[in-house]
Formats: structure tokens, C-alpha cells, sequence
């Protein structure tokens, strides 16, 4: 990972990145008179974005970098400034960057954002690596806690875009509950990990049902961060959905092109694991709970079938119609055991449905929920901010009759209509407190680079649940 700093030390900067927002501000470039105007004759012209010479020596690039406080897309337009300072890095090989801004209150947390995400490369398993220029990035205009923020968003945020990457030869259910359990011991939040026996003895039928074709067993991990200075009573639960990898079961996905990403059925995990993460290194006061029920989907062994009917953790029967739709029966049991903590309110996140991907595709997360509509709020301006967009759908009770079986409690699938809605009416049944459901199908895996959201894991709703909570801290 990139090096932040945010003081003068002794490592010389090979390229150095002046960012404005007022054309008055360009007189403080730290420059000769003669370079100082050909910089503001080539700003005269509103078209021109960024501008790159040499002056005695010295390789200098500055950048217009406009910002409205009200407007959350000027800063996702900083963020794609960042990326591009990494790619001018990388064409010039430099090692070192230092970046100034020239313009007061110039958010360049926000280019440093974009520019440490947008570095972020998973080439663990390759031969031959491609060089990477760039260690340190030098920000004079961070203070320590821009700087604090900006490393545990780096490091959540690689963190969770590995596991989502990582093949299920390697990532296991029991593998993705110990690299949380280390990762935990590193940044002082506790992992419990129940295995599969523990998971037997609290009759978890769901997670248990799905696990049945597989050679691998279960997990269910409990994340807790817990500060002395903590401000909440009832402690906030996050629930991450751990599907391993996805063949649908014996409802087995078609292979073109369905199969192919489902390593990333647990992204939901990942962006829990990554959320603590920023909750420790920042020291958030807050009181937070991690559940993470984990497992491959496979059609091999003694696979659950369509027609079997399952009898989950809280007792409720369900009649499975799909061994696809085996997110919700996972963490319906997650969410049945949330009710032991009594919590304030819960936020299960998963790569629940292709209904919601097709729906709003990769630029947003899908959201309903039955909690207070302040907090539905305070979720979408988090949202905006670190542009990790939220669509709220309507989440009536009526959907409820779609999940209606004759010979069980519930089914679990409720047809070709609102898939995206009944799969989180289905969910919500396992509740008893305010939720909100965030279906991340859509935007948690990309086929291409989109940005700073590189090809692959994207760790989304990592930075939404940050804001999220530190604005509640």
C-alpha cells in the first residue's frame, strides 16, 4: 500500500501536484514569475483542466479542482482527480508525489481518496507483477485525524476487495472467518468463530441447509467492537452476507457468464469486516456487533432439494423452491440471533438478488427496511457523500403474501415480480427491532474498472457504513 504522510520528511518529491479552485489562488504557486503566468494564461481558458511543466528542474502539475460544499458529486469529481494523479504517477514513474492545495478549504482528502482506491492491484496469485512506482504520497494540508481516516479507509477497504477476490480454492468459509479473526487481533476488535458443531447444537437450519452439498464446513463469525467511551446503549448489529461461492445448488446457475464472479456472494461479509476496521483504527465510540454466517452453495453431497422444507434457528418452518435463493436462508438465522442483543437497530448487507442489479445495475445499492425513516436518511446522505448511492424501495407489507406457502410457515421465493422486495420481506420476518436491508448485487463486483472502483471487489458499502457511524459517534 501507498504511504500517506502529512509532514515534510526527508524523501524528495519527483512530481509535485498543485490543485485550485479560484484563479486568484494560482499567484500562490510556488514558482518563478514567468512560469507563474504561462500556468494562469493556460487557466484563461475555462476548458483546460490540469496543466504539467517543468520549472528549474522540477516536474509540477496542477489541476483545477472546483468544490461545492452543498454538492456531494464536486467531491466524487475530486475523487476522479485522484485517479488521475495515480496514473500520471505511474506514466512518470515517480515515486514520491507531494500534493498542495492552493485554494483554502479544498478538500484534498477527497483526491487522496480516489488516488489511494484507485491504486489498490490483487495480483497475489501472478507470476510476473507489474512495477509499481508510487510508495509515498506527501499531503501537508491533512491534519492527523484526515490522516487517520484516509489509512483505515485504505487499508478496509484492500482488506475487503481481497477477500472478495480471493478464489474459494483458498477462501473457505472457515479461511474467510480466520482472516477476520487475524485482522480483528491486529486492529482490537474480537472474532468469535462458531463452527459447524456449535452451529448443529443452536439448530441453525438455514446456514445449515445450504452447507448440506459441500465438503467444507459452515462458519458464523461474531465481530464485536466495544470502547469504554461508547455512546449508544444498544449496540448497532451488522450482518454480512458469507456465501463463499454460489452455484446455485441443484438449482444450478446457467454457467454463461452467471457463474463466473461468484466468488463475490460474500461481499456483504466483506464490507462488515471492513466497516470494523474503521470503527477500531478510529476509535469510533460506539458500541458495534458483526455477524457474518458463512458457506459454499454447492449441488454435491446430501444438497438440500426445491420441495424440502427447512426449519430455521427461530423455528420457523420454510418450504425451499430455489436452492439459489440461499442468501436469505443464511442470514435469516443471523438475523434471528441479532434479537439476543436487543439492538438499537440492524443493517444486514448482501449480494442478495439479481433483481436489484437489474434494476439500478452497478451504480447504487438497493435499500427498504422498516427502520425509522430518519435513519433510512441519514444512511442515503452517507451515501452521497462517499458516492455509494441508495435506491429505497417501497417496502409494504403487502409483498408478504408473495412468500406465502401451503405447507410451511414460508417459502422461499416469491415469484418473478419485486424479487429484489420479497427476498427482503422474507428477511424481515426473522426481526423483531428496526431494519434496513442493503441489497449490494449490483455494485460489489465489476467486470471492468469503474474509477477508483477497480475490476473485481469493490468493497462496497465499506466507506457508507464509516460515514455512517462516525456520524453517529
Amino acid at each position: 500500500m501507498i504511504t500517506i504522510l502529512n509532514e515534510p520528511n526527508d524523501i524528495p518529491a519527483s512530481l509535485e501536484m498543485y490543485f485550485f479552485s479560484r484563479p486568484r489562488d494560482l499567484g500562490r504557486l510556488s514558482v518563478g514569475r514567468n512560469a507563474r503566468r504561462r500556468v494562469k494564461d493556460w487557466f484563461d481558458d475555462d476548458k483546460n483542466k490540469s496543466f504539467e511543466f517543468t520549472d528549474a528542474e522540477r516536474r509540477i502539475c496542477v489541476y483545477r479542482a472546483e468544490v461545492n460544499s452543498k454538492d456531494p458529486m464536486s467531491f466524487e469529481r475530486l475523487r476522479e482527480i485522484g485517479v488521475q494523479i495515480i496514473e500520471k504517477c505511474h506514466s512518470v514513474r515517480a515515486e514520491t508525489t507531494q500534493l498542495i492545495s492552493l485554494s483554502s478549504g479544498l478538500e484534498v482528502f477527497s483526491i487522496l481518496e480516489g488516488a489511494l482506491l484507485s491504486s489498490y492491484v490483487f495480483d497475489k496469485y501472478m507470476s510476473e507483477k507489474a512495477p509499481k512506482y508510487l510508495k509515498n504520497i506527501i499531503a501537508p494540508d491533512l491534519d492527523d485525524q484526515q490522516l487517520l481516516e484516509l489509512k483505515s479507509i485504505q487499508e478496509a477497504v484492500f482488506f475487503s476487495r481481497d477477500l472478495v477476490n480471493e478464489p474459494v480454492n483458498y477462501l473457505t468459509a472457515m479461511r474467510l472467518a480466520e482472516e477476520i479473526k487475524a485482522k480483528g487481533d491486529e486492529c482490537g476488535f474480537s472474532v468469535e468463530i462458531l463452527n459447524k458443531r456449535k452451529i448443529e447444537s443452536l439448530k441453525m437450519g438455514g446456514i445449515l441447509a445450504v452447507n448440506f452439498g459441500s465438503v467444507d464446513p459452515p462458519s458464523f463469525s461474531i465481530l464485536e467492537w466495544k470502547p469504554a467511551n461508547c455512546i449508544n446503549e444498544k449496540p448497532i448489529v451488522l450482518v454480512g452476507k458469507g456465501v463463499v461461492y454460489d452455484t446455485g445448488g441443484l438449482s444450478l446457475k446457467p454457467t454463461a457468464g452467471s457463474m463466473d464472479c461468484m466468488k463475490s456472494d460474500m461481499g456483504g461479509a466483506a464490507a462488515v469486516a471492513g466497516a470494523f476496521i474503521t470503527a477500531s483504527r478510529n476509535n469510533l465510540p460506539l458500541h458495534i456487533i458483526g455477524l457474518i454466517p458463512a458457506t459454499d452453495n454447492r449441488p454435491g453431497g446430501n444438497a438440500y432439494t426445491p420441495g424440502d422444507i427447512i426449519k430455521m434457528y427461530d423455528g420457523t418452518t420454510v418450504e425451499v423452491l430455489n436452492t439459489d435463493a440461499e442468501g436469505r436462508m443464511i442470514l435469516a438465522d443471523a438475523l434471528s440471533y441479532a434479537k439476543k442483543y436487543d439492538p438499537e437497530f440492524v443493517i444486514n448487507l448482501a449480494t442478495l438478488t439479481g433483481s436489484a442489479a437489474a434494476a439500478i445495475g452497478t451504480k447504487g445499492i438497493v435499500a427498504m427496511g422498516n427502520a425509522d425513516s430518519k435513519l433510512m436518511t441519514k444512511l442515503e446522505e452517507s451515501g452521497s457523500r462517499v458516492h455509494e448511492r441508495i435506491a429505497v424501495f417501497p417496502f409494504w407489507d403487502d409483498y408478504k403474501d408473495l412468500l406465502k406457502s401451503p405447507i410451511a410457515d414460508l417459502k422461499n421465493i416469491g415469484g418473478k415480480e419485486a424479487g429484489a422486495i420479497t427476498a427482503g420481506k422474507f428477511l424481515e420476518h426473522f426481526t423483531n427491532y428496526p431494519f434496513i436491508h442493503l441489497d449490494i448485487a449490483g455494485p460489489a463486483f465489476l467486470a471492468t474498472t469503474e474509477k477508483y472502483r477497480t475490476r473485481g471487489g469493490t468493497a462496497v458499502g465499506v466507506r457508507l457504513l464509516f460515514d455512517f457511524l462516525k456520524n453517529r459517534s
